[in-house]
Formats: structure tokens, sequence, C-alpha cells
């Protein structure tokens, strides 16, 4: 109940808040999901994992401590692929090459992390209707494909790099709207991933529409967390868009959450608070200088000059919302934008007057926080189908594994556990002598 001189803000909140609380229904309904794709369903496996197949052997007891304090550590090394692209709605062909932004003769990994933007064209329908998955199963099948070649030797014809299987599998795929991270691990790691899950935040239309946002996916690998977190962030190039795309990054890192775990595993809630944090996708930060000069130092591959002018480079320099972030060399080309299926960045030739200008910039990055990753590669692919280019890194990062005592391995565990994991030893002892330092 309300007087008569309420009825004016009564009606403007109504008009302000009425879009906002559809916007949040629809992401309730779609956005907010956290289910997700996988070659295995998330429920697959128990607690004790790290022992495969004895499911049936845990124990009765709900006791922590004999499993805290009866036990030692190692740790063991992984190559870790991680890629992001601005696709810009094309969907890809039949048979499209993905060697390009994969390259696994030239750098094979263990895991490899992609990340899409723009799956689909950002009209209304898709960001407010159903997810299109038969675009984000079509990425995925080409992704497949690529990483199970076999690698034919005089030796043996099913075996890849190091003499190590090369049967990938999916363990996370997740789409919102444009936004696509898929994950891929080994197959032989697959029985040691553990607790899958995704967290979607929308941060487009309204402040909550998927169309602008992130999908972050996060997983132990043995005993150490990781999450990825695929962005595509608001765009434009004048100051309150760069405002945005801060303002942006503060939600994803704020509403973003992931489940708890058991009495037994207390797993991380928040991205920050996992072992290894990796920030990809089109982040849309561009470079604070006037169009024509940075045009001028494009042309001239000045980036040194440029890169002290670029919006993400100077806030992680500052460290504000990016404080403890790092980022690799960029020694490429800016990603953005570009004349599709041509070297040409758009606005180098002739145009409409009506059509909008956009200078070169590094929109597409790959940033990580903490310690715990050693980055050895940080390049862009050369596909032109986009008016993006795509952008990887090649990272090595140690993982701890858990070696259970005499007294746990009596009580719980068969000789199959040992082998397997002094197994292991052997296995991920690789040579890591084609990393350029």
């Amino acid at each position: 109940i309300y007087t008569k001189h309420h009825d004016v803000d009564a009606i403007s909140i109504c008009k302000v808040m009425w879009p906002r609380l559809v916007a949040n229904k629809i992401l309730r309904k779609s956005v907010g999901s956290n289910n997700f794709v996988a070659d295995f369903p998330p429920d697959a496996d128990e607690l004790l994992l790290e022992a495969p197949g004895l499911v049936d052997e845990q124990p009765s007891f709900d006791s922590k401590s004999i499993f805290v304090n009866q036990h030692k550590t190692t740790n063991l090394n992984y190559k870790v692929h991680v890629s992001t692209w601005n696709v810009g709605g094309i969907v890809p062909e039949d048979g499209f090459d993905m060697e390009d932004l994969l390259e696994t003769h030239k750098t094979p990994c263990d895991i490899y992390v992609l990340g899409f933007q723009e799956v689909v064209p950002l009209r209304a329908s898709n960001v407010l209707g159903s997810d299109n998955n038969k675009v984000s199963a079509k990425w995925n099948s080409l992704i497949r494909e690529t990483l199970n070649k076999s690698v034919a030797t005089s030796d043996d014809r099913n075996k890849g790099i190091n003499g190590v299987s090369q049967d990938f599998k999916c363990i996370i795929s997740k789409q919102m709207v444009g936004i696509l991270i898929t994950v891929w691990v080994r197959g032989d790691l697959r029985p040691y991933i553990r607790d899958p899950s995704v967290s979607c935040v929308g941060c487009g239309v309204m402040g909550c529409l998927g169309n602008k946002g992130s999908v972050s996916v996060r997983f132990r690998l043995h005993e150490t967390s990781f999450c990825f977190v695929c962005n595509h962030l608001a765009s434009g190039g004048r100051d309150r868009d760069g405002r945005q795309r801060n303002s942006d990054v503060i939600e994803i890192l704020s509403r973003s959450t992931f489940p708890r775990g058991t009495y037994l595993e207390d797993l991380p809630k928040k991205i920050l608070d996992h072992d290894r944090v990796i920030f990809l996708g089109d982040l849309n930060y561009r470079i604070s200088l006037p169009e024509e000069k940075t045009r001028l130092l494009v042309e001239r591959k000045e980036w040194k000059t440029l890169l002290e002018n670029d919006q993400l480079s100077m806030e992680i320099m500052n460290g504000q919302i990016f404080r403890g972030w790092q980022e690799g060399n960029v020694t490429f080309a800016p990603t953005y934008k570009y004349i599709p299926n041509s070297d040409l960045y758009y606005g180098c030739i002739a145009y409409k007057k009506d059509e909008k200008k956009r200078a070169p910039a590094w929109c597409d990055r790959i940033i990580w926080y903490g310690n715990g990753l050693k980055q050895h590669e940080y390049t862009r692919g050369e596909v032109k189908i986009s008016d993006h280019r795509p952008v990887k890194a090649i990272f090595t990062t140690e993982v701890k594994v858990l070696r259970y005592s005499n007294k746990i391995r009596d009580l719980f565990f068969s000789e199959r556990f040992e082998d397997r994991i002094d197994g292991y030893d052997q296995i991920d002892s690789k040579d890591y002598s084609w990393i350029s330092t």
C-alpha cells in the first residue's frame, strides 16, 4: 500500500526491476544449470578413486584422521595445453582441421583445455532460448578426432609420444549461450580425475544474461585442484567499456561457486581457492591509444609500446582486480579485429560510413593465478575463418599424489594400487627437453 506521492517512484522501480526479474528467471532455468557433458558420468567414481576398481573395498567407518595422518606425498609432472578462440558464430565444416590449434604432433600434452566464444551468433533467440548443443557436439567431435589420431611408428601403431596411449577422454564440456569450454585428458589419467563441476555466471544483458560472462570448470587430478575460467567480457573501446570489463571480472570471481564436497574432502568453493587457476577467453581489453597511432604501431610491429598501453597489461601491473595474476610475454600480433578469411585488419580498407571501426587489439588472452604453473609457450594460431585469431599456451604443472602408509594399504588396498602408482612414476617421468625455456 502506498500513497499518491509514491506512485512515480514505485512505477520507476518496477520498470527497472521487472526486466531483471524476468532475466533472472531465465537465467536460473538455463544459464544457472550445473549439468555438463562428459564421456563418463560425474558420479561414476567414489572417494577412493586413487585406487580404481576398489570401490567395494572402502572402509565402513567414518574416521578421517587415519587417512590424514597415515600417508606421504609425492609429485608428478604434467603438460597442459590451454587455448581460446572467438569463432564469430561460425559452425565448423565436417573435416575442419583442428591441428593448428591443438598442435598434437608438435607439443603433445596430458591435458587439453579449449575455450570458445560465440560458438553461436549472439542474437536474441540464442541468448534467451535453449543452448544449441549440436554446435558444441560438433566442436567436441572434431577435437576428439584430432586428439585421438594414431601416431604410426615402426614398433607400435597405437602408441603416441613417449609410448603413452593417445586415447583422450572428455571429462567436462559445458556451453552457456556462445561460451563453450571443453576439457580432455589422457584416458589413463581418467581414473585419477575427481570432483568435476561447473559454474556459470551471466554478465550480459541486464547484468545477468549469458551473451557475456563466464563458464568455470573445476576438477582434481590426484590431490591437486584445477579451475579453468572461460570468459567473454564486455566489448567496446570507450573508457566506460573498460570499467565494465573490470566489473565483469569482479562479478565472475564473486558469483562463481562450486560444491564443497564431502566430510572427508574440503573442496575449494571459489575460483581463487583452487591450487591451479587459469583465466582464458575473449577478455576484450583494448589498447588505450588513438586508433591511427595503434594501427601505425601494429604495422611497425612495435609490440612493446603497444603493450605499455594495453589495458589488461596495465590492470595486472596495477594490481587492482588482477592482483597476483600473471601473463606470459606477448610476442605475437594483435588477435582482433580481422576481416574473416584474410590477413587484413578491419578498417584498413574502405567501409560503409555507418560501420563501426575497430582498432587492432589483443582481446584474446590466457592468464593465470598463484604458483604451481610454469608457462613454456604463448602464441597465436592462424586459422582465418573468424575475425579473431586463436591464442594458445603450454604449461607444466606439478600434481601432488598421496602414497598411503603400509598400514592403510594393508587394511584397504590390494597390491594393484601399489603397482598402479609405481607404474605412474615410470609413465610420467618423461623427457621434457622439447620445451623451450
